[in-house]
């Protein structure tokens, strides 16, 4: 098994669309039924209302049909049966790095969200030890640490941006736990929070701003982000290769792999990993959070019913706003599903936030409803139509790390506090590269009610 990578992909934006429309002129007359018309208001709504819009075509068309965004033809695979069939049962049939996670590649390189194969498979293996129980186990100091420096921050009265407070906490949980860096130290010489948020608002521009060069441009400011956090990254990696520091973190044991001929990564390739960990180590975790307290800002009592537990209310969110909306994937051969024939060299997706919200799946699925995980419940689920995390062999690696770090700050949270909503907060979600709420999720902190008690409180001492 060699370390050496993938060969690189083009990233300029012209070569890319020219490979689509040679693809859509070759396949689309063999492409499932849909919407395959050029339509600029259909690809307008599916940059700014994809969930709406895909619900839609799934009533119109069943769970596998065509739409065109802008140039370039797509096929949607949606519900419990397409989902198993791409994730589980012939996920072999599916890359990623030709699909369009290859867009991530001029911000998170060559790492497990870009890559596909033998290359995948390694780098997968080397980092499991570190997501193994035990290793989640011990980082829990971390997380409560962190969390209660950053709580030092609220209080009764005051106003918060949670989603910009989650940030910040989530990347220096990460920073500390996965990878060993002081955020300290790095803060003093960039804000890395601010920016991941700059590099990460390039996917959320038009795509005929995405294709723009030149300095001013999103891809300019995108750039200029991604030197500031590599010269924090490559400068750990240095230190730790001058000084031959290694530690319980994923990028010691990164360090430390080699390949058959005992060749180890590259600094780039290393890079390229801790930039993708970083990245799905604090942006999911990030809008987790704050679209739970949304919903339980919406529904004040739920928290204080005894029937509340915070585990359903997680899973009820990641129904709901699953980070990973999309998961597109590119067809190496000819398949069928669900009695739909899909030809090989066509960009296939499946969508785990429009497969959430089927309503010939789910009762009422636009309800916050934590009760439908519920044992008793949760084991009628179909198989499939519970993807937040997607499924198979490229389960997120990291979901126990980003499942406990949640309950951490969430639970801490709510034995202080309880948060509404700013007065007029209007909920807009941005959908790229992982759902976020567009305005941030701006809310007032006020103290929790205390509990009731079940004996009577001791009478005060009285001074003689």
């Amino acid at each position: 098994m060699s370390l050496e990578g993938p060969p690189p992909v083009s990233t300029n934006p012209f070569v890319r669309i020219a490979q689509d429309v040679r693809e859509m002129r070759r396949y689309t007359p063999l492409l499932p039924p849909g919407e395959l018309g050029f339509s600029p208001r259909r690809t307008s709504r599916m940059l700014r209302d994809p969930l709406n819009l895909l619900l839609e075509l799934y009533e119109r068309h069943g769970p596998v049909f065509s739409v065109r965004v802008l140039h370039q033809p797509l096929v949607f695979v949606l519900g419990p049966q397409a989902n198993h069939h791409l994730l589980v049962s012939n996920a072999k049939n599916f890359t990623w790095r030709e699909g369009g996670f290859g867009e991530l590649i001029p911000l998170l390189g060559d790492g497990l969200l870009t890559i596909d194969g033998p290359f995948h498979r390694h780098q997968r293996k080397v980092m499991l030890p570190a997501f193994h129980h035990e290793r989640i186990a011990a980082l829990h100091g971390v997380m409560h640490e962190e969390t209660d420096r950053a709580m030092q921050e609220l209080r009764p009265g005051r106003a918060v941006d949670l989603y910009r407070w989650t940030r910040e906490l989530a990347l220096r949980i990460a920073m500390r736990a996965l990878f060993g860096l002081d955020p300290d130290q790095v803060r003093g010489r960039v804000d890395a929070a601010t920016e991941f948020e700059r590099a990460l608002s390039f996917y959320s521009k038009d795509y005929v701003l995405q294709v723009l060069r030149g300095p001013g441009t999103p891809w300019s400011r995108m750039h200029d982000a991604r030197r500031k956090l590599d010269a924090i990254i490559f400068g750990e990696i240095r230190r730790r290769r001058q000084r031959g520091e290694r530690g319980q973190d994923v990028l010691s044991l990164l360090l430390d792999a080699h390949d058959e001929q005992g060749r180890g990564l590259t600094d780039k390739h290393l890079r390229d990993e801790v930039m993708t960990l970083l990245f799905a180590g604090h942006d999911t975790t990030t809008s987790t959070v704050a679209f739970l307290f949304y919903e339980l800002a919406r529904q004040p009592g739920l928290v204080e019913r005894a029937d509340w537990d915070l585990e359903l209310a997680l899973d009820e969110t990641l129904r709901m706003y699953p980070p990973a909306w999309i998961g597109p994937r590119y067809a190496q051969d000819d398949f069928e599903v669900c009695g739909v024939e899909v030809p090989r060299g066509t960009g296939v997706n499946y969508s785990s936030w429009v497969s959430h919200r089927l309503p010939d799946v789910w009762d009422r699925p636009h309800e916050f409803r934590p009760e439908r995980f519920a044992p008793g419940n949760r084991e009628r689920i179909p198989k499939g139509a519970y993807v937040p995390f997607g499924g198979g062999s490229r389960t997120c690696i990291g979901m126990r790390f980003g499942q406990a770090e949640i309950r951490v700050i969430a639970s801490k949270l709510l034995e202080r506090f309880r948060l509404d909503l700013a007065p007029g907060y209007r909920l807009r979600i941005r959908q790229t590269p992982t759902i976020g709420p567009r305005d941030g999720m701006p809310m007032v902190v006020r103290e929790a009610p205390k509990p009731a008690r079940t004996t009577p409180a001791p009478e005060p001492a009285i001074a003689a």
